[in-house]
This record gives structure tokens, C-alpha cells and sequence, in this order.
């Protein structure tokens, strides 16, 4: 048991090895246990050199290590559910050297890529995909007379998804030639009924029973009655042992569960289980973080770390931190505890992410109005539309890039019925690190579409909160986006005030040049405005757009510029736009926000100034619109504009 994350590269050998092209298939049981604890050590030094996902890859070092021994790969398929726990297979293919330069700019990304190694056969970023990619390359292989082996491997968390029952549904009907892996590291299936079920786990697994059950499976096929009787018979004696009962029905062949660190057993196990032709099914339990024992202890805490700083030799000089104030999270998690000590009407409703949403002390408060759905975006959306039809308030917290899975709900169940569910919409805009799976883009274009929806933008931590307050109080659907990571530093005021919806704030004025901010990219659009002598307006609300505000703006000013941490393409200001087309205004207009392409991993604050959304980049977008170059101080940049009320006025 390691209690420390190492600072120095530790030995590996059999490691480095296989990074130079050795083939773990030639390893045998000793050099494969050794290979194990290479990997893990590896992992642990890499990740605390580079920071990023941590406690589900060490959970699955003997099964990566099972896995790539037993399947040729890449020939073989092997597909990846939600990414966390792929740190393992990425060393063991090829990418050892690179592992210190994951979830940085340009370098390895945190999740499996298709275009980074041919080894990662499915892309994912979010869950419960990998049985349905799965089934796909299998199907696509026996169509096209392909002999290869598929599996998929998914953890327990992730087949709480719908998509992924409607996998083994389909699955069990088609019946491709496939193994699904639950890695189960919560409990969440079934518990372990004992010695008892690991026997029969065992005796199930081996060529003497699976070869005894395929010739009687032929014999009494002949004689449908028997085959039904005996095939009910197998399946209530493991219903009794083991929770597989639910599988076997659906259609697979079920094993387990078996003890996901027991690599000699995985790999007789997988190896019997390769030669069946159908859907399979192995079930192995594991702990999140074995190994490490703070992680073992911590799992939730440990399921990411930070990169480990190296301590100075010599103490340096303190330096005044810049006043920063708590992650957006926090806010709605206290708006939360507020909130619902004044309203007993609502309650809380999360796709498991109780933690990442800052719910957990609304969760502790108020246990009897908190609903963990596990992964089920659809299912959260209309359990609050259910809730909303009979009296309750239901607050959704979600992610940008979870919400688009339940985005036919939000339209059909919720704003079609005119229901009164609000939605705290976090991880909007950028998210740095994670990447092009979770950067939040799209969430002012998808939702802005959408009637009855009201859409806040807030700026800062206190305007989080008091739009949170509105969102809440409007009787209708809601919602309110705001980002990963900690504000400004704006004061938060205890209490909470309704602003009026659709309603802009002006915080500057200037002349020539109206800046229209929408949402927490305020401190970059003030610095603009002010080397640029405009005016400033926070919009605050994407729907309903404040249209005196921005028709005002146009009347005395020659540019109107928007600025979002959204695609440019449909959102807050293609709202703008629309506006001033509909008013036949004739204005200069420039939209700034995320480009029409998925961007790549990195610091918030390098794909920031990489999108041009800093203070240097809205700044220069600005003065590359003057003919001159220069701050647009005075009138004489722009020609006269003609509008539908001043016809006479020529067009620029």
C-alpha cells in the first residue's frame, strides 16, 4: 500500500519496456503482476507531476493490464466509458513519455481521442456511451466478415444511464459478439452475497461449465420446452447468488462478480470468455484509488489532484494574492440552503453530480428534498417537469454539456407545458482542462431558440445569486448559466432582491462605441471599454433581450460590440443581431465570442486569450474595426449609418 505520491520517476523496467514496443501478451502471470505494480507507481508519479483524473485509473490497473494481455489491440476493440479511468491504458499504449503533458495545451488529452492514438477507439468525455459504440464496431465487423473481439467497459455509475439500457436491450435482440465490463466500484449493482458468489463466479467462468452448458444448450434446443426450463432453472440459481439475474434476462451471459484486482483470475476469466460467440457479460468489483491509501480512504476527494508543486529549497517572498472570490458553485449551493429555508416548495434535483454542483450541503440540510437521479439527464428534466405539474419548485443543477442530453425533455416536457422549473446552469463557457467534451459553448445558442424560456447571464458572484433569486420566482421555465471556478471577488449581498427580467444595466458611458457584455467576461469587456473610451452595458439577461437598451445603444453609437463565452454562432449576440435586423437599424456590429470549431484542452486563460475574449483580445477586435486603428474616442472613425427612423443618413 503506497501512502505518498512520489516525486521522483520510480522504477520500471517491464514499463518502459512495453513503451518501446514489447508485447504484454508474451508476459507471463509473475511478469504481468509485476507489470501491475509498475503501472500503478507510474501513475501515481505521473499524475501528481501533471494533476488530473486519479483515484477510477488507479481502480483499473489490473483490469487495463487483463485486458491489453488477452485482446491484440488496437485490431481488437476496446472501448472506454466516460474517459476517467483510461490514464492506465494510455501508458501501456505508447504514450508513457507524453503522460506529464495531459490536460495541457497541446498535449495529451484527459479522455480517450480518436486522433491521438489508434488505440482509442471511441472518443468520450461524458457517460454511458461505450455499450452502443461497442455493439456498433461489433455489428460493423460481422457485416463486414471481420474476426475481432469487442468489449466495452463501463462503471457502475455510468449504467445508471438510459443509453446505456437501451445498448444491452438492442444487444440482447442483434446478439453481436461482445463482453461488456462492469467495473463496479460503489456497490451500486448488487452486494456481494459472499464466498458463496465468488464460487459460482468462478465455476461459471470455466471452460468444464461453459463447455457442459453449450452442448446442452444444443441438446435441448431440440426440445424448446427443456431448453426454456433449463435456461430458467441457471438463471434463478444465479439470481440467488449474484446480481445478475437483470443481464441475464436482457440476454448476455453473466459472470461475476469477481474481484477486479485478482489479475490472474481476470485473465483466465477474460480468456474463457473471448471464445463465446453472443453477448457477454463480466462483472468485477474494485475500489476507486487501490493502492493509494488516502484515495482508498477519499474517493471522492481523490478523484482528481491538483499537480504537486515541488517545495522551494529557500523560502521565497509572499506575495499579495489578488482578492479572488468562491467558485460559482458555491454560490448556487448557498442560494440553495437560502432559498429553500424560505420556500419549502422546492426541492433539488441532480444527474449524480451533487458534489460538482456544490449541492452537498443542501443535500445534508434538506436530505428529504434532494433527489440524486445518478447519470439521467433526460430523466432529471422531466422528473421536474412531473414535480412542477403538482405544486413543487424544482431547482435543476446540470452541467452546459449534460443538459444538451436532455434537451428534447426541456423543450417537450418543460417549456412546451409553460412549467415552473428552474435550472442552474453550470460549467458555462469554457472549462479549461477537460476539454472539448465539457467546455459549455452551446448552451445561449441551444436554449435561446426555446419559447417561454427565460436565460440570465450574470457577471459576477452576487448578480449569480440575485438572478438565481428571479429565475426562482418567475413563474415559469428558467434558467440561469455561469462558470466553472471561482468570481471575480464581488461582494455577495445576504439578502436576495427579484431584478427585473430583461432589463440591462449601464456601467459605463462613452461615445462611438457600445459594449454589450453578457455574463462573466465583464473585467475583459470594462478594460476594453475603457482604452476605448465606450460605453459598457451588462446585459444580464440573454432572453427576454432588454431591446430599449441595445436600440438605444444603436441610435448613439456607430459600433455595437457583443461579448460571450458562448459560440458565436446563435447566441446572445445573434440575438443582438436579429433585434436590430427586425428594426431595419443599419449599425456596425461585432460579435465576440467562442469560434465555429471545437476547441481544444488547456488553461481557461490561454483558450481565453486564444478565442480573443481577454481584455487584449476584445481590445484589439475593437481597434481592427477602426479604419485608422486607433480607440474609437471620437466620431470621425465611422461614416454616418442610415436607419429606418433617419433614412437621409448614408450607409457606412
Amino acid at each position: 500500500m503506497i501512502s505518498e505520491i512520489p516525486v521522483a520517476p520510480p522504477p520500471t523496467p517491464l514499463l518502459q519496456a512495453i513503451d518501446e514496443g514489447a508485447a504484454i501478451a508474451d508476459l507471463d502471470s509473475a511478469e504481468l503482476e509485476q507489470l501491475a505494480d509498475e503501472l500503478r507507481r507510474y501513475l501515481l508519479y505521473s499524475v501528481g507531476q501533471s494533476g488530473g483524473h486519479f483515484g477510477a485509473g488507479l481502480g483499473v490497473v489490473e483490469l487495463t493490464v487483463a485486458l491489453h494481455h488477452v485482446l491484440d489491440t488496437p485490431h481488437d476493440r476496446l472501448v472506454w466509458d466516460v474517459g476517467h479511468q483510461t490514464y492506465p491504458h494510455k501508458i501501456l499504449t505508447g504514450r508513457m513519455r507524453q503522460m506529464q503533458s495531459i490536460r495541457q495545451a497541446g498535449g495529451l488529452a484527459g479522455f480517450p481521442k480518436r486522433s491521438e492514438s489508434e488505440y482509442d477507439t471511441f472518443g468520450v468525455g461524458h457517460s454511458s456511451t461505450s455499450i452502443s459504440a461497442a455493439m456498433g464496431m461489433a455489428l460493423a465487423a460481422r457485416q463486414q466478415g471481420i474476426e475481432r473481439k469487442v468489449v466495452a467497459v463501463i462503471g457502475d455509475g455510468a449504467i445508471t444511464g438510459g443509453m446505456a439500457f437501451e445498448a444491452l436491450a438492442h444487444a440482447g435482440h442483434e446478439r453481436p459478439n461482445m463482453l461488456v465490463v462492469l467495473n463496479d466500484n460503489q456497490m451500486s449493482i448488487g452486494h456481494n452475497t459472499g464466498g458463496l458468489a465468488t464460487y459460482f463466479a468462478k465455476i461459471w467462468a470455466t471452460k468444464t461449465y461453459l463447455g457442459m452448458r453449450e452442448r446442452s444448450k444444443r441438446f435441448l434446443e431440440k426440445f424448446s420446452f427443456l431448453w426454456e426450463w433449463a435456461k430458467r432453472t441457471e438463471e434463478h440459481m444465479k439470481g440467488m447468488v449474484a446480481p445478475g439475474t437483470l443481464f441475464e434476462e436482457l440476454g448476455f451471459h453473466y459472470i461475476g462478480p469477481l474481484d477486479g484486482h485478482d489479475l490472474p483470475q481476470l485473465v483466465r476469466t477474460l480468456n474463457n470468455m473471448m471464445e463465446l460467440d453472443g453477448p457477454q457479460f463480466l462483472h468485477i468489483r474494485t475500489v476507486k484509488g487501490k493502492g493509494y491509501l488516502p484515495a482508498e480512504e477519499d474517493p471522492v476527494g481523490y478523484h482528481a489532484i491538483n499537480k504537486i508543486e515541488a517545495k522551494p529549497k529557500q523560502p521565497q517572498p509572499t506575495v499579495a494574492a489578488r482578492p479572488r472570490g468562491p467558485k460559482y458553485q458555491a454560490v448556487f449551493g448557498q442560494w440553495l440552503c437560502d432559498m429553500a429555508a424560505q420556500d419549502d416548495r422546492l426541492v433539488g434535483i441532480t444527474p449524480a453530480m451533487c458534489e460538482g454542483s456544490g449541492m452537498v450541503e443542501f443535500a445534508a440540510q434538506y436530505p428529504e428534498r434532494y433527489y440524486d437521479v445518478a447519470i439521467a439527464e433526460q430523466h432529471a428534466v422531466t422528473l421536474a417537469a412531473g414535480m412542477a405539474c403538482d405544486g413543487l419548485k424544482p431547482v435543476v443543477a446540470i452541467y452546459s454539456t449534460f443538459l444538451q442530453r436532455g434537451y428534447d425533455q426541456l423543450i417537450h416536457d418543460v417549456a412546451l407545458q409553460n412549467l415552473d422549473v428552474t435550472f442552474g446552469i453550470d460549467r458555462a463557457g469554457l472549462v479549461g482542462e477537460d476539454g472539448p467534451t465539457h467546455h459549455g459553448a452551446f448552451d445561449l445558442s441551444y436554449l435561446r431558440c426555446i419559447p417561454n424560456l427565460v436565460i440570465g447571464a450574470p457577471s459576477d458572484e452576487n448578480e449569480c445569486r440575485q438572478l438565481l433569486y428571479t429565475a426562482f420566482q418567475h413563474p415559469g421555465p428558467a434558467a440561469v448559466r455561469y462558470p466553472r471556478g471561482q468570481g471575480p471577488g464581488a461582494t455577495i449581498e445576504e439578502t436576495m432582491a427579484a431584478v427585473e427580467i430583461g432589463r440591462a444595466v449601464t456601467l459605463r458611458r462613452g461615445s462611438a462605441v457600445a459594449i454589450l457584455n453578457f455574463g462573466t467576461l465583464l473585467a475583459a469587456a470594462r478594460e476594453a471599454a475603457e482604452a476605448h473610451g465606450a460605453t459598457l452595458l451588462d446585459m444580464r439577461w440573454v432572453k427576454p433581450l432588454d431591446e430599449d437598451a441595445v436600440l438605444a445603444a444603436a441610435e448613439t453609437h456607430r459600433l455595437i460590440v457583443t461579448v460571450e463565452e458562448n459560440a458565436v454562432a446563435g447566441g446572445a449576440g445573434s440575438a443582438v443581431n436579429e433585434l436590430l435586423a427586425a428594426h431595419g437599424v443599419d449599425v456596425a456590429v461585432l460579435n465576440l465570442g467562442l469560434p465555429d470549431s471545437f476547441i481544444q484542452h488547456g488553461a481557461h486563460s490561454l483558450l481565453l486569450q486564444e478565442a480573443g475574449l481577454d481584455a487584449a483580445g476584445i481590445t484589439d477586435a475593437i481597434a481592427q474595426r477602426c479604419s485608422d486603428g486607433q480607440p474609437l474616442t471620437a466620431a470621425a472613425e465611422f461614416p454616418e449609418r442610415r436607419t429606418a427612423a433617419n433614412p437621409g443618413l448614408q450607409t457606412p
